[in-house]
């Protein structure tokens, strides 16, 4: 069977080839195109964005990751069983000074913010040595009571999310009224 073409059909064709024509196709067929190519990308970088995190990835070490995790581990058995704060203290100063930017630094300031606290008020097993100057300098009532309040700032200004921050801004306004 042979197919009839109509004589609306044969216009569409010869319209089609005409070069004035031609130009309007393609003009149209390439505004489609860039249309959706836009209306794509527009929606397509919002998913991205929304998919993006806000806080910058830093680059962390593994290895001293895991040390400062030991640290972090061993600290908070100090600070809770044993309550030797100095040895908390000890332990966080060999892990700011080796890895500042270790990821639960914030939990680490807090333990270290309540030890100096406590050793300002005298408590804890561990009992400052009474005949070495060196520690009588470093573990002085006011010296850890400035430290206190130096980790509980660096909580609050460095690490607006932590779960440890309210904590911090509490303990600060305490520690503002007794100075």
């Amino acid at each position: 069977m042979k197919k009839f073409i109509t004589r609306i059909q044969l216009r569409k064709r010869e319209n089609f080839f005409r070069p004035a024509n031609i130009f309007i196709n393609v003009m149209k067929r390439n505004f489609l195109v860039l249309f959706f190519t836009i209306f794509g990308l527009f929606i397509f970088s919002g998913a991205a964005l929304a998919q993006k995190q806000i806080e910058q990835q830093i680059q962390r070490d593994p290895i001293l990751e895991a040390d400062a995790n030991h640290n972090l581990e061993v600290s908070q058995q100090y600070f809770k069983t044993k309550k030797a704060y100095k040895a908390v203290l000890m332990r966080f100063e060999e892990t700011f000074a080796a890895y500042p930017e270790y990821s639960k630094m914030d939990e680490f300031l807090y333990l270290a913010g309540m030890s100096s606290y406590y050793l300002s008020q005298n408590k804890g097993k561990q009992k400052i040595d009474t005949n070495s100057e060196r520690e009588k300098a470093k573990f002085a009532p006011e010296k850890m009571l400035e430290n206190a309040i130096g980790y509980f700032s660096a909580i609050a200004d460095k690490y607006p999310q932590s779960t440890y921050k309210s904590e911090a801004e509490k303990m600060l306004k305490e520690l503002e009224t007794k100075k």
